[in-house]
């Protein structure tokens, strides 16, 4: 078994055409999305279309329910921008996602964790920065989903694969169109990162579940553009260089 697990798209179109057509070159037997679609300065009415169009398995993130649910006030320029550009129909399309998703019998797809789509499965907050989180963390956030099988999640942008407790293993498939986190009060102190688009193929081998790790080159300057011409130098930054600052 090969499956694709994108995630944490953000708006970001070209990103997302690019990992799809890699994907495409590597005979995959499914894709599977965990959610965080079209919130950024980007192209969500564009991001939304072609989504809807592919039509993936998606799980909901937590930027896909706040389109709906977050208060005007509350919500952050880049979900207000995405808010704004799409119909009460394509919101509502959004919200109404599955906040987890059964891929497959051993195969959980949730957002952040199996509960709570705005908590960080594998990461805490220290500082300001995202660290690995300490092994009984990762145990009580998985809760009954540590068993034997593989939990797919989002949400915190970073790649990673991790053997949990119960025989559980974890994929992060990292972020297709969001490297950081530009609009965190913290994104000056994060980590460098780089500006390519990522996903991940997870795999069933002699009874195994391993996972191969991607990093594409896109037209990351055109994103740039198009965030400075929305009035977002912080994303154009991030989408160019992987850093904000």
């Amino acid at each position: 078994m090969r499956l694709a697990v994108i995630s944490d798209i953000h708006g970001n179109l070209p990103a997302l055409d690019a990992v799809l057509a890699d994907i495409d070159s590597r005979a995959v037997d499914a894709v599977v999305n965990l959610g965080d679609c079209v919130t950024g300065p980007l192209w969500p009415k564009e991001t939304f279309a072609r989504l809807v169009a592919i039509d993936l398995p998606t799980v909901r993130g937590n930027h896909d329910r706040w389109i709906v649910d977050m208060p005007q006030d509350k919500l952050s320029a880049a979900g207000r921008h995405a808010r704004d550009a799409l119909s009460s129909s394509e919101r509502a399309w959004l919200h109404a996602l599955p906040a987890t998703l059964e891929v497959a019998p051993e195969i959980l797809a949730v957002h952040g964790t199996p509960t709570d789509d705005s908590t960080y499965l594998l990461e805490d907050q220290v500082d300001g920065r995202l660290v690995p989180a300490a092994r009984a963390t990762v145990a009580a956030r998985l809760g009954d989903a540590a068993r034997p099988g593989v939990v797919l999640c989002g949400h915190s942008h970073r790649q990673a694969l991790v053997q949990g407790p119960g025989g559980a293993v974890v994929l992060n498939p990292g972020s297709v169109g969001c490297p950081a986190f530009a609009d965190s009060p913290a994104a000056p102190t994060l980590e460098f990162r780089s500006p390519h688009a990522r996903y991940a193929i997870l795999t069933l081998r002699h009874g195994q579940w391993g996972a191969e790790m991607f990093a594409i080159d896109y037209d990351w300057g055109a994103a740039a553009r198009r965030a400075a011409e929305n009035g977002r130098a912080d994303w154009a930054a991030m989408l160019a260089t992987g850093a904000v600052g």
